[in-house]
């Protein structure tokens, strides 16, 4: 009966008393009173169908049916009878009645029920994800997804800019991430790498005279997994030639904005705000702060300097930090929570975490009797603190403080319900430093790639004082997550070399590793520079969703697996010889 077909979602009253063709799964089938009614369901919605007993081979079909069964429909619509709309549901008011089906296919009984708001372990919506994509709630997710994508699209094109290919099998990278890596058959013992990103080769599209490149692209990390990260994830990059950072901002303003207010209703205005690095770390703790909540970190350093404090007062004396954390209300947690609170800030590195809380006018803390009074009245007006606070201190390094402290905000704000969570928090950081120095591998290592470029202004210090060098890097941050980075890259080969030595290359490594990014900037590279938006958080973001996982379609598990199809798994000794490789065991 395979004939032109009624989407579900296109019908309404105005089709009462029109015949339809509809196609779909059966979402719920009930009997009442001898009449079989059927909640038929395609990705454009839900409708209920009725098979009348006075129709003895449809009713036949009727009885038949369950949940699942994939079938054709030719029916009538009509008005539901009185007394029997349902005025909360779409399309509560019609019903068709069915004249003719015809049964594609049957179905076992499902894992879990196919309706939104399920109760079911992950692990079993992911092993079975074919059925958990046929929920309406992930339907919308990606039909919204389909939606930014071809905006992303139309905006770049209208702004000039050309959508071109690049490589997924290229060569290993030694900085960033861990590689995929992938075993030539043809070269053996040679290996390909999946890309982490485009990086290299959009800047070649540059030096090649395209000017304006973009892509909506896998990218693949080996690395551990969390809420908003993934092994393969979708990236929209893009890359501009004859740019500086304020051309390539207000264009990202733009297009990020008219995704926000087409998707979300969410208007944002522009320009962003811009925050540096610094800033950003002494006030919050975190190069991607969220602003939806108060709660800034305060430098204690003048204050504990010279007390008898001197777990503290040492550190500020060898040239460490000391901050605190004020948290409203927060005089209320019992100590063994504090207890957990110090582990927790421990993770980041922190060897201890003070505390003073203040309730009904008295003070209450181990490290009170290391102050005078007066020293405990200027710590007190310091941090603002007022009854029923708590206030926490760290004292170390200055990045461990940063992100003890940081990471404890962030929790705090969770746990007293701070978050505001109909604010929108968008910013661009800027001015990150250039390198930081591994104390593991003992050198230089790029903040975010060694092709960034640094700050004219600084390029006096790269020799002396590498450290206090920023780059001309920035990245987009939406409500505490990093939604997209980038930067103005390096285009002199001399300045490239000068990098790559600063992070412990010689010009043998260089050549060896980059030597065809070398080559290419010796035959007249333009200025140029990008950006890369991570498209599964911004839809994580957009629909409102705390895991990545649930806007991916088939993602991975928190051990880079696949349940569904049990990726990654043995291969045939074949393969292997073939490939040249043996495992062990």
């Amino acid at each position: 009966m395979l004939s032109v077909r009624t989407e579900i979602g296109t019908l309404s009253s105005a089709n009462i008393g029109q015949a339809v063709h509809l196609y779909g799964w059966v979402n719920t089938r009930r009997a009442h009173a001898d009449v079989i009614f059927v909640d038929l369901r395609d990705r454009s919605g839900l409708v209920q169908v009725v098979f009348d007993p006075g129709d003895e081979a449809v009713y036949a079909e009727g009885v038949r049916i369950r949940p699942e069964f994939v079938l054709a429909v030719r029916g009538l619509v009509r008005r539901r009878p009185e007394g029997t709309e349902n005025p909360g549901k779409l399309l509560g008011d019609i019903e068709v009645v069915a004249q003719e089906v015809t049964v594609f296919n049957s179905a076992q009984t499902p894992p879990f029920m196919i309706r939104d708001g399920v109760d079911v372990d992950e692990s079993v919506r992911l092993k079975y994800r074919y059925l958990d994509l046929r929920r309406p709630e992930l339907q919308e997710v990606f039909r919204m997804r389909h939606g930014v994508m071809q905006k992303v699209r139309r905006y770049l094109d209208e702004a000039g800019f050309l959508e071109i290919e690049t490589p997924f099998l290229t060569a290993s990278t030694p900085e960033g991430a861990r590689d995929y890596l992938v075993p030539s058959r043809v070269n053996p013992g040679s290996f390909y790498a999946l890309p982490q990103s485009p990086q290299l080769f959009k800047q070649l599209l540059m030096v090649a005279g395209m000017e304006k490149y973009f892509q909506i692209t896998r990218c693949f990390r080996d690395e551990d997994l969390r809420a908003d990260r993934q092994p393969e994830f979708t990236q929209i990059d893009l890359e501009m030639s004859f740019v500086e950072i304020d051309d390539i901002l207000p264009l990202m303003e733009k297009l990020i904005g008219e995704i926000f207010s087409e998707f979300a209703g969410k208007d944002i205005p522009v320009p962003f705000p811009r925050m540096s690095y610094r800033e950003a770390m002494n006030r919050f703790g975190s190069d991607r702060p969220d602003l939806r909540f108060g709660m800034e970190l305060v430098d204690v350093g003048n204050v504990v300097r010279g007390t008898g404090f001197q777990a503290f007062a040492q550190v500020v004396e060898s040239g460490g930090r000391a901050m605190g954390l004020r948290v409203p209300g927060g005089a209320s947690l019992p100590r063994r929570e504090i207890d957990k609170l110090t582990e927790f800030v421990g993770l980041f590195g922190a060897k201890g975490l003070a505390y003073v809380t203040l309730n009904d006018g008295e003070l209450k803390s181990p490290i009170l009797k290391f102050f005078t009074e007066g020293e405990r009245a200027e710590l007190l007006r310091v941090m603002g603190a007022q009854d029923g606070d708590i206030l926490f201190f760290v004292a170390g390094p200055e990045i461990v403080v940063w992100n003890s402290l940081g990471n404890l905000r962030l929790e705090m704000g969770r746990r007293f319900g701070m978050i505001d969570q109909s604010v929108m928090s968008v910013l661009w950081v800027t001015d990150f430093p250039l390198l930081e120095y591994d104390e593991k591998e003992k050198r230089y290592v790029a903040i975010h790639h060694p092709f960034t470029a640094p700050r004219a202004e600084d390029l006096e210090k790269l020799t002396e004082a590498p450290l206090e060098v920023r780059a001309l890097a920035y990245d987009l941050v939406v409500n505490g997550t990093e939604l997209g980075g980038g930067s103005i890259r390096i285009h002199d080969r001399a300045m490239q070399e000068r990098v790559f030595g600063l992070l412990g290359m010689d010009e043998e490594q260089a050549t060896e590793k980059f030597g065809f990014l070398l080559d290419a900037f010796s035959y007249g590279t333009p200025p140029h520079g990008g950006i890369a938006f991570g498209l599964d958080r911004l839809m994580m973001i957009l629909s409102g969703r705390d895991n990545i996982r649930d806007v991916i379609a088939f993602p991975k598990t928190q051990s880079a697996a696949c349940l569904m199809t049990r990726a990654p798994a043995p291969v045939a000794p074949m393969q292997l010889r073939d490939l040249r490789i043996r495992t062990e065991g």
